[in-house]
């Protein structure tokens, strides 16, 4: 090859690599601001997310249709996980204590699962988790989107009010004592 050949060749790599360059900056997502924990006013009308949550139905592990305005009223832990997601599995059985030991008297707990309903059902009586548990399928991630959580990352809790106002979200491996200490403040 000659040294011409050679020269414009290497004219137009460096001219493809810089036009690269220039798309992968400019195209670049911008850095997502992790949701850990967010409080919503208090007050007013229920939150959106809240009243969209309660409009739902959706199936439990016998693949019944359940509304879960049944919900509505009383404090409630949402949690929205997964049985592949190492976070959510680690979290629920200490999860499952807590709705236990609560049985609904000042707040209830749900779980939805982004997931099969055939592992959800496997998962829940391998791990005996007593609380109630529904299909949310892909259409509980924007459930989830809904509640704050944009990237759709698992495990997602929301702490909703009796009035329906979402006290707080947790993204992330629950850290109970902060989670008993939110409950307490109801």
């Amino acid at each position: 090859m000659n040294k011409k050949k050679l020269a414009a060749l290497a004219a137009v790599a460096v001219v493809f690599g810089a036009l690269g360059a220039f798309l992968g900056y400019k195209t670049q997502p911008q850095p997502a601001v992790p949701v850990t924990t967010a409080v919503a006013p208090t007050g007013g009308p229920a939150h959106t997310a809240s009243t969209n949550l309660y409009a739902q139905s959706l199936n439990d592990l016998e693949g019944k249709p359940q509304s879960l305005e049944k919900w509505k009223g009383k404090p409630l832990l949402v949690n929205f996980w997964a049985t592949w997601c190492g976070p959510c599995v680690q979290e629920m059985p200490e999860l499952s204590a807590l709705a236990n030991e609560e049985n609904g008297k000042r707040y209830n707990v749900i779980g939805i699962g982004i997931d099969a309903p055939s592992a959800m059902s496997e998962f829940a009586a391998k791990h005996a988790i007593r609380y109630p548990l529904y299909v949310g399928g892909m259409g509980g991630t924007e459930l989830s989107r809904g509640f704050g959580n944009a990237q759709g990352g698992l495990p997602f809790t929301v702490l909703i009010g009796a009035d329906g106002q979402v006290k707080k979200t947790y993204l992330g491996k629950l850290k109970f004592d902060e989670l008993k200490a939110d409950l307490a403040a109801l």
